[in-house]
């Protein structure tokens, strides 16, 4: 069955203009309602660096845009990132379920233990494995 790549790329198109046009209105309404600084690092921005100048959802939920912009912060694009890469970084940490008690190596932590030999060395024990 041949794909429709041109049916594809219209919906892909589609999506992408409504995206387009829920992230204006949403950031249009933050950009009155706030003012024109990073909530993290404190830059200042103006008409010509506004595009630097990002909303960040509080919750994630990109469709959740309560009129009072109670759940948005402006952020510069780094600090943006940042807040990104945090949440990321503590879903990875959450695969081996909570506290990271996890079983295997889910959890993320190190399994090698290079001194567990050590006292037995220094007590004059030789390696197991010589």
């Amino acid at each position: 069955m041949a794909i429709d790549h041109s049916r594809l790329d219209r919906v892909v198109l589609e999506a992408r203009k409504a995206r387009d046009e829920r992230d204006k209105g949403y950031r249009e309404r933050a950009l009155k309602i706030y003012p024109w600084i990073c909530g993290r690092c404190a830059r200042e921005f103006t008409h010509s660096n506004l595009r630097e100048l990002t909303v960040h959802h509080r919750d994630h939920n990109h469709d959740n845009n309560p009129p009072d912009g109670s759940n948005w912060e402006l952020l510069c694009l780094y600090c943006h990132d940042n807040e990104h890469q945090k949440q990321l970084e503590l879903a990875q940490r959450g695969v081996g379920g909570a506290g990271g008690g996890g079983s295997g190596r889910s959890g993320g932590g190190a399994t090698h233990s290079p001194f567990a030999a050590l006292q037995g060395l220094l007590k004059g024990n030789k390696p197991a494995d010589s």
